[in-house]
């Protein structure tokens, strides 16, 4: 049988696991903690895994490889050079790996995303000898781009970008123009220097539109350190925990909440959040909660905005709801929440007092608004709030509107100017996140759950770029 590659994505994060086998033996590369999902793949494929990598310590997320080598009793391979809390099979540059009569793992060092990183070679035997089917590239040669460079602090940023550039040169010198290239980020995840522009590669493709092959050094590290903007705040957790050893996850339902504990919770100053969708948010939710829901990336966004370590109550209509936040979660570290609660609002307090609305407009309304017709209901937009990234108000934002990034927002609350906010991002996602911390600060806040490129042609004024 030839070699089969599957993807094992998780799109919230913006990874990809892989599991590659022979039709008989196969090699994870990159798990998730929640990996559950690889052992069902490799059963339904009948196949037995016996090689579990990594091409580098994780900062986005808390990997799942120590205990999925553990579980099947694979050989867990993971950079020579970093030094961590467990037993594994340390490799480095130029060792080959058999795998199979038929697979083999070649080792390239690819500095860069981290200073060991490392990428590896996927060899299928032939009658002509071992070729090269692919290469897993972690953080390093990626979709259109490369894995960003500063999240070991900035001060090596400027160094692992030239090794970037060097390593992304030498897989391109190393491997034929149709070899695959599996990269782990730059699906939506903040480890990547910009996004993912396909949903498959290989060399060849990479060789014409990657830039990191197009540029020359110099270049390529001052655009892709004038390009970086912000990451996960919680990033700084993961390192720390996979360099040490993740413990094994625990997804059996946490203890239910009732109305007098919910309170108590909120009173205590812990989080309590809403995971239904930001339209239910605002038609009805219980007050002092934030609106994160399970439709977009919500473990990055609540990661980001609490104070590591908070304790976290979760809501939402369903238990499945609830478990599928929970697997969220303990992907970043986040173990067990403190509580839950399902069932739909009315169950979640017994004072009606409690519950509140959020009012919703788009950017037509605000356009009105602003030409003097607020829309019947709504206050009149005092202030227009921006809670997009640096990158997307440098894109492009609207003519006097205050910019803070949703991840500065919970400390800078006292510097949204004095007034009725109307709050937008780029869908409508974390300005219902935002919005539901600024009326919690007894702000009056009108969400616009609009995507942003519809703004200018409904009329809202845009400032000049030039």
């Amino acid at each position: 049988m030839a070699v089969e590659v599957s993807v094992i994505a998780t799109s919230s994060l913006g990874d990809r696991s892989y599991l590659a086998s022979d039709g008989r033996v196969a090699i994870v590369v990159d798990p998730q903690r929640d990996n559950d999902r690889v052992l069902y793949l490799a059963g339904e494929k009948g196949v037995r895994i016996t090689h579990v990598v990594e091409t580098h310590v994780h900062n986005d997320y808390v990997s799942g490889g120590l205990e999925l080598a553990r579980i099947t009793g694979a050989r867990y391979l993971v950079a020579a050079a970093d030094e961590v809390g467990f037993d594994r099979t340390p490799v480095s540059d130029g060792d080959q790996v058999p795998v199979s009569d038929s697979l083999r793992l070649r080792v390239i060092a690819t500095p860069g995303h981290t200073f060991h990183h490392l990428s590896y070679v996927l060899d299928e035997a032939t009658d002509g000898g071992w070729q090269p089917v692919g290469v897993f590239t972690g953080g390093s040669l990626l979709f259109g781009t490369t894995g960003r460079t500063d999240l070991l602090g900035g001060r090596h940023a400027h160094e692992l970008a030239h090794d970037q550039h060097a390593s992304a040169r030498r897989l391109a010198d190393l491997l034929p123009d149709g070899a695959q290239v599996w990269p782990t980020h730059g699906f939506g995840s903040f480890c990547s220097a910009s996004q993912a522009d396909a949903s498959d590669s290989t060399i060849g493709r990479e060789k014409a539109k990657n830039p990191v092959l197009r540029l020359a050094a110099d270049q390529f590290v001052t655009e892709t350190l004038a390009g970086l903007d912000a990451y996960p705040a919680y990033y700084a957790h993961m390192g720390v925990a996979n360099t040490t050893g993740p413990a094994p996850v625990d997804l059996t339902p946490v203890t239910r909440a009732d109305p007098t504990e919910l309170r108590q919770r909120i009173t205590a100053g812990q989080w309590v959040v809403d995971l239904r969708h930001r339209t239910a948010y605002a038609t009805s939710h219980l007050a002092d909660t934030v609106s994160l829901g399970l439709d977009g990336p919500m473990s990055t966004w609540l990661g980001w905005l609490i104070d590591w370590g908070t304790p976290i109550t979760l809501l939402a209509d369903t238990p499945e709801q609830v478990a599928d936040a929970q697997r969220e979660l303990v992907r970043i570290g986040i173990d067990r929440p403190a509580a839950h609660a399902t069932g739909g609002v009315e169950q979640w307090t017994t004072e009606p007092g409690q519950l509140r609305e959020l009012p919703m407009a788009d950017f037509p309304a605000l356009a009105a608004a602003h030409a003097g017709d607020t829309p019947a209901g709504l206050p009149a937009p005092d202030v227009v709030l921006d809670v997009r990234m640096t990158n997307e108000w440098n894109t492009g934002h609207i003519e006097g509107a205050v910019h803070i990034p949703l991840p500065d927002l919970p400390a800078r609350l006292a510097d949204v100017p004095a007034g009725a906010i109307w709050v937008h991002c780029g869908s409508g996602y974390r300005a219902t996140a935002a919005a539901s911390l600024l009326a919690n600060a007894g702000r009056r806040v009108v969400v616009i759950n609009d995507t942003f490129d519809q703004a200018e042609s409904a009329g809202v004024a845009m400032a000049d770029q030039t």
